[in-house]
């Protein structure tokens, strides 16, 4: 039996689109924030005598496409390992599934570790990134502690995370809707890269942004990252939503926050917007100025307490006791 836990991670340089989708290589790379809230808890026991893997998310079975995705990543750790026995797999998820807050990517973050050490294999934090990825691309950025840059790579062994070093950073991120989207990220990254107009210009000025933004974590300069942060969000954004037919992820109240982050520099306080692929924004700032963005975007567009979450920089997956209380969901 082993357990993990791992955090989901907000891209600030965003991943958007495959080249390679059996290897889950990425047209560009990206860079990220792995957060303190939010954790999913994973516990594997490998079982000699089962006929089949054993899934489940939050007590409840898992079936279908779930189910089928968690067995087939779970075949690549057996095959690496030499191993054939199945596994019984439980889940604790704390983050929102399917809505744009990376549940996938403390997910698969999480069942990497755990496998990789349930069926023996010793595997350093590049390794394990590399794992993760072929679960969920941007699962290999959770693996890294704090902020990491995942390579695009030229294949299997050159595509990973790794960390980045730079100035302290927070987020708060503003709840819009929790429920599941209507259309996955994997369906609109095929959609945006085989009908949108822009999905070339989106991977070319990706790759500039990142590289401009990397100088700017080498240089720690702050008004830099968080500019070309809620710029890279936005161009996603107008790449998605000019596939055919449209994708909208974003909301009114959704553009009311990028708004609204932008009043908030005006009034003197450093916060910049971006959003995955869901409704959900959540504002970059400094790390001392957390608290200080938080409140004044709750007074400023007045939702409530509960949906403005207050994040830091958080842990990479690691492995924990079994018998360890599962993490607390959100920070205070």
């Amino acid at each position: 039996m082993s357990t993990a836990v791992a955090h989901p991670n907000i891209a600030l340089i965003k991943y958007w689109g495959k080249r390679d989708e059996d290897l889950i290589l990425p047209c560009t790379g990206s860079l990220s924030l792995t957060l303190d809230v939010f954790p999913t808890t994973t516990t594997l026991t490998a079982d000699a005598d089962a006929a089949a893997d054993a899934i489940t998310f939050d007590g409840a079975v898992a079936t279908g496409s779930a189910a089928r995705r968690i067995t087939a990543f779970l075949d690549l750790v057996r095959a690496q390992a030499g191993i054939t026995a199945r596994a019984r797999v439980d889940t604790r998820n704390s983050v929102p599934t399917g809505a744009g807050l990376a549940s996938s990517a403390s997910g698969f973050a999480a069942l990497a570790v755990a496998a990789a050490d349930a069926y023996g294999l010793a595997l350093d934090e590049r390794d394990l990134s590399r794992l993760a990825r072929r679960g969920s691309g941007s699962a290999c950025r959770s693996v890294i502690s704090g902020t990491a840059v995942w390579y695009a790579g030229t294949d299997d062994a050159t595509s990973f995370a790794e960390p980045v070093a730079g100035p302290a950073l927070g987020m708060v991120i503003a709840v819009v809707d929790a429920g599941t989207k209507a259309v996955s990220s994997r369906e609109a990254m095929r959609r945006t890269r085989d009908t949108s107009p822009y999905a070339d210009a989106w991977a070319t000025a990706t790759a500039a942004d990142l590289d401009e933004m990397l100088a700017a974590f080498g240089r720690a300069d702050v008004t830099a990252i968080g500019e070309l942060t809620e710029s890279n969000a936005l161009r996603m954004h107008a790449a998605i939503m000019a596939s055919r037919p449209p994708i909208r992820y974003l909301t009114p109240q959704s553009i009311a926050l990028f708004d609204a982050a932008a009043a908030l520099r005006a009034d003197g306080l450093d916060a910049w917007a971006t959003a995955d692929a869901g409704p959900n924004v959540v504002l970059l700032c400094r790390d001392g100025d957390v608290a200080a963005v938080r409140d004044a975007l709750r007074e400023r567009t007045g939702l409530p307490a509960d949906r403005l979450i207050a994040a830091h920089a958080g842990p990479g997956a690691r492995l924990v006791p079994a018998s360890d209380p599962a993490p607390a969901g959100v920070s205070a």
